[in-house]
């Protein structure tokens, strides 16, 4: 048999390409600019806390790394207070997207999500066999809660569900997640996706914290790639219902997979809750006044309580990338059926945003 005749698994030669952000290099490399504002990935515009640094300074890669992430685990149980036992760090929660579709679904599986979503959650099941369905956000850009109430009737396998929505911006309400929970059945796994949870209001419901009051089958992913800075690192976790279920996502991923960086780089950004905070508080205030301006400008934007918005810019968003790829402006153009006049783009510092406005303002008048 001839190499190319060598027959491919058919679950993964078909998935969708990951909608990735493009990097700085390439931007430069397309733009002919070296003054890039990398606005397409959420990282936090603030870096990391100086304590990383000081922490990773003293690491020796020559050792290998702890393959339970022990000390780490053991860190997150006392800020979450959850039993380290149902904590599973990952490389990055993608890798616990992973690992839950791999622990739990068999071929032709079926599998609900949102749209507009993150990528990963469909593309993960569609590799393990998964059936998908999708449920739409509303015309106003907010959580439609009766079409997820009546998904869940339909008993999926896994529903995963990030909020703050990713990448629409919007969490749900104390209601809205009421509604949620007491809808999903004993034969659904909710997967309620945090990533975004550091950025959220005050009075936004902690879905962590509501899900331990429930006898529901649920994994909750939260990151240190976003808050913390430390997207660079990969490093992400997933806090599961039950003993049974995060024995089972330890054994669907690779040993050693969260490499001594960044665990050592996790343990010190969790010493360093003030400058998180901080950060976080600085970088909402910017959202709120980015999204005024964008509003102003007369463009549609959506509620957010993460560190990116999500804009109507009413051009193809491929065309829209090219337009803010000339001024130095990496953003991240939406391609699902439906949401293609849309863009997301982060939330960094402020004379990057400024530069943002500028360039969306110069848009306006094209």
């Amino acid at each position: 048999m001839l190499r190319d005749e060598i027959p491919l698994n058919p679950h993964v030669a078909g998935l969708p390409p990951y909608n990735a952000g493009m990097n700085i290099a390439a931007a430069q490399k397309h733009s002919g600019r070296q003054d890039i504002a990398a606005l397409a990935s959420n990282e936090n515009p603030d870096g990391c806390s100086p304590k990383v640094a000081a922490a990773l300074a003293g690491l020796n890669p020559a050792r290998y790394c702890d393959p339970a992430c022990t000390a780490l685990r053991t860190a997150l149980s006392h800020k979450l207070d959850v039993p380290a036992d149902r904590i599973v760090v990952g490389n990055g929660s993608e890798e616990m997207i992973a690992a839950v579709c791999r622990a739990i679904l068999r071929p032709d599986a079926f599998v609900a999500t949102l749209c507009p979503g993150f990528g990963l959650h469909e593309i993960e099941a569609l590799a393990n066999g998964a059936r998908i369905e999708k449920v739409a956000m509303r015309a106003d850009l907010d959580f439609n809660i009766p079409a997820i109430v009546a998904m869940l009737a339909r008993k999926p396998a896994i529903f995963f569900l990030s909020s703050p929505s990713n990448p629409v911006g919007p969490a749900l309400d104390r209601d809205g997640l009421a509604r949620i929970l007491s809808a999903v059945p004993p034969q659904t796994l909710l997967v309620l996706d945090e990533a975004y949870f550091e950025f959220t209001d005050d009075d936004t419901p902690d879905g962590l914290a509501s899900l331990t009051r429930t006898d529901l089958a649920w994994v909750v992913l939260r990151t240190f790639s976003k808050a913390y800075g430390l997207a660079g690192l990969r490093v992400g976790y997933a806090v599961t219902s039950d003993l049974r279920l995060a024995r089972a996502m330890t054994a669907a991923k690779t040993p050693f997979n969260v490499n001594a960086a960044a665990q050592t780089a996790a343990l010190a950004a969790l010493d360093d809750e003030a400058w998180m905070r901080a950060s976080v508080t600085a970088l909402k205030r910017e959202r709120q006044r980015v999204s005024q301006r964008v509003a102003t400008l007369g463009f549609r934007v959506a509620g957010s309580q993460t560190n990116f918005l999500f804009i109507d810019v009413g051009w193809d968003s491929r065309a829209a990338l090219d337009h803010f790829l000339s001024k130095g402006i990496i953003i991240k153009p939406w391609k699902e059926a439906g949401y293609e006049t849309f863009i997301r783009v982060t939330i960094g510092s402020r004379s990057e945003n400024d530069r943002f406005i500028e360039a969306l303002a110069a848009l306006a008048k094209e």
